[in-house]
Parts: C-alpha cells; structure tokens; sequence
C-alpha cells in the first residue's frame, strides 16, 4: 500500500510547500491596509459670512459702516460661534466686514487678520489652516467665489444684496470639500 502513495507523496511535498511560501509571502507584505485605517483624518473647517447689514444713507460712500441692523446681526454673529473652537479669523480691509468679524474677534480673544480676495492662492491658504476651524468674513460676490475655491469647484453663485444672513460652511477631509449653506435670522 506504501508503494501506491509514492507518486502522490511527492505531488503533496510540492502543495505543501506552495503554500508554506505563499503564507510566508503574504505575511512578509507591508500593512498598508491597516496603516491607512488607522490613520487619524485632517479635517479642515471654514465658515464664511458676508458682512452684516451695511448703512445705505450716503450712496456715494464705498466703505461705509454697519447699520443698527447691522451691529445686532455681528453680535448675534458671535454668538453663533460661541460654541465653536476657532482658530483664525479673516476680514476683508472694510469697515463693513471689519464690523461683522469683531464681536466674535472680542468674544474670541483672536485678532482679526485681513484677506484680499483678489491675490489669494486658494491652495497656500488650505495648507496653512490644514486641520483648523476658520471664520472669513466678506462680501455678496467673494463670499461664494471663495466657498467655490474651497470645494474647488463652480457650485454657488453671487449672494443678493439684501442676504446678510447665510452662513456657507466647508469642511475638508483629507484634501475632499463638501459644503452646507445656513441662514441665520
């Protein structure tokens, strides 16, 4: 009988092996799959506000202040973010939005740091606030076109002029945006 499982023993030595190696080469790979489900996300939020309501008696007046309106909206403003750890606070170089942004600046003890919209590389700006909490306080036309440079994409058009109240808010993940629009009144 010994001699009828020769020719199969050594067919079984061979399997054997086979799949000693693959054991051994499966177990000498790198773990990449665990290393990248371990990994700790980077998240990044930015909140972008257009200035509150601004004072419309002198038409001819390009950086006017806020109205009453105005003010109680950037108090009520800080108070929305009381509860929200921030890390900066941006403001475009007018008193309108250096108005909305300061009741949070005050509240948050962070000073306010300005922005021109118009020379901003969207890509420098995420590198620096990677994994921060932002709050960028501008106007009816940057405030989409900068929540656009955010996602990267095309996706919200000017504000109206009388919308002092929308909040767009845009969380990135791992270099991936995705957006929400709010209204606060």
């Amino acid at each position: 009988m010994g001699n009828l499982l020769k020719p199969f023993e050594h067919s079984y030595i061979k399997l054997v092996s086979l799949i000693i190696g693959l054991i051994v080469f499966v177990n000498c790979q790198p773990e990449t799959k665990d290393i990248e489900i371990n990994k700790e996300p980077i998240v990044s939020t930015f909140y972008l506000i257009r200035h509150a309501e601004k004072d419309r008696f002198d038409p001819n007046n390009d950086n006017p202040e806020l109205n009453q309106k105005g003010l109680d909206r950037a108090i009520r403003w800080a108070e929305v973010f009381d509860p929200i750890t921030l890390d900066h606070i941006y403001s475009t170089d007018y008193e309108r939005t250096l108005m909305t942004a300061a009741p949070t600046s005050v509240k948050k003890d962070i000073e306010i740091e300005l922005y021109d919209p118009s020379v901003l590389d969207i890509n420098t700006f995420l590198k620096e606030h990677e994994g921060e909490q932002v709050l960028i306080v501008g106007h009816s036309n940057t405030t989409p076109d900068f929540t656009n440079k955010l996602l990267g994409k095309k996706k919200h058009e000017e504000m109206y002029d009388d919308d002092n109240a929308s909040l767009y808010i845009v969380r990135v993940i791992d270099s991936i945006a995705t957006d929400i629009v709010l209204k606060m009144d």
